[in-house]
């Protein structure tokens, strides 16, 4: 069993059904504070879309300044208000100078959409010659900017923040052979950070090493399957540990999305793809789940 559940067809069908034909329950403002991360191009822009216009005040980083500020500027031709702060979420300084921006700017957030990331891979290859840098973006990245901006999230009694980071089906517990690794990871009591963050340690290794082949790691774009699995697995444990502390925590796989990572192919757009996660990210407090996994499912997609 992965340790962070599927969501449920039945229960998609029930959230997908309600909003087919009523208005979503609005409990946000212009007040309410959302930052989208690799927010340039593809699904990150097109959730920052789609949240500026639901109004919400929305941030937009990337890492390259000039490609995210065009990005900016094309959304403010749409008369929508979105701002802009440059953000490198494998960089040290640039996490620590994005958290002191935001806190002092806007006083904290309350939405966090974790987009950023890469894959070396075309589709139909699987090299792990960038493995490091998959693992440090995909997972460390995510990891390093979540514990940064912890202590500036908004919580009351009657709402929570959340956070949702965009993930894979690839990274399912599902999709690993080696018997001890899914022993460890489907180890729910003892599961740990230190944990995974060894398990990824074992795999730089064993990629260093050439053995990686051999040891039961994802076959399938088998570096960005790894570090989505160390994301999922670190999502789960901080559901658990916030769970009383109105912070919700999920993962969302968009699916087979058209966008530069597939060089554009696939089933649906960005846009589609985020007005699902949106939806999801938006769901009223007594009702959006934490410590979950949502996956696409294209049969249960509905516009807003």
């Amino acid at each position: 069993m992965d340790p962070i559940p599927y969501i449920e067809d039945s229960f998609l069908s029930k959230i997908f059904v309600k909003y087919r034909t009523l208005p979503l329950q609005y409990w946000w403002s212009k007040e309410t504070v959302a930052v989208v991360t690799g927010a340039n191009k593809g699904i990150g822009f097109a959730f920052v879309k789609c949240l500026a216009q639901l109004g919400l005040t929305v941030i937009l980083t990337s890492r390259d300044v000039i490609k995210g500020q065009a990005a900016v500027d094309s959304l403010k031709a749409e008369n929508l208000h979105v701002e802009y702060c440059q953000l490198d979420i494998s960089d040290l300084r640039s996490v620590s100078d994005f958290a002191f921006w935001i806190s002092h700017k806007f006083g904290g957030l309350d939405i966090l959409v974790n987009n950023a990331g890469v894959s070396f891979n075309e589709i139909n290859t699987n090299s792990v010659e960038h493995a490091e840098t998959v693992i440090e973006t995909n997972f460390y990245g995510p990891k390093l900017l979540i514990e940064a901006l912890l202590p500036f999230f908004r919580r009351s009694a009657t709402d929570s923040s959340r956070i949702l980071n965009i993930s894979s089906q690839l990274g399912l517990l599902s999709k690993v052979k080696n018997p001890k690794l899914r022993e460890m990871l489907a180890d729910e009591e003892n599961l740990s950070e230190n944990m995974i963050e060894k398990m990824v340690a074992n795999f730089i290794g064993s990629v260093k090493k050439g053995t990686w082949k051999e040891e039961g790691w994802p076959e399938v774009w088998t570096d960005y399957s790894v570090s989505k699995l160390a994301l999922n697995t670190y999502s789960w444990i901080l559901a658990k540990r916030y769970e009383s502390d109105n912070m919700k925590v999920n993962c969302f796989c968009p699916g087979f999305t058209r966008t530069s990572m597939t060089s554009g192919l696939g089933n649906h757009t960005a846009d589609e793809a985020a007005k699902l996660g949106v939806s999801i990210v938006l769901l009223p407090h007594d009702q959006l789940p934490s410590g979950k996994f949502f996956k696409w499912s294209s049969r249960l997609y509905s516009k807003l």
